[in-house]
């Protein structure tokens, strides 16, 4: 398992797609970033359906690999979103 953050920047007719697409894998925490912890396996399959959905002459999606959940500081200001949200 890896713990990543993703950020996008996509060109707007494709931003709805990504965030969605983003959002099976990972939790939405702010516009344009996710965060949370995946199996390799389903990471490349992630990077593979984005592939499809972007255009990689203009977009640009960025994976933040940690080295696990635990081993690192985050520092908010202003409202943290409630990732709880993105549960079903």
């Amino acid at each position: 398992m890896a713990y990543l953050i993703v950020t996008y920047d996509v060109e707007e007719k494709r931003v709805n797609k990504v965030r969605k697409l983003l959002k099976r894998y990972f939790m939405w925490v702010q516009n344009s970033v996710f965060e949370g912890e995946i199996a390799e396996g389903n990471l490349y399959k992630c990077q593979r359906e984005l592939s499809i959905l972007i255009d990689e002459r203009v977009d640009s999606i960025y994976f933040y690999r940690l080295e696990n959940r635990l081993n690192y500081k985050k520092e908010i200001l202003g409202v943290e979103k409630d990732l709880t949200c993105n549960i079903l």
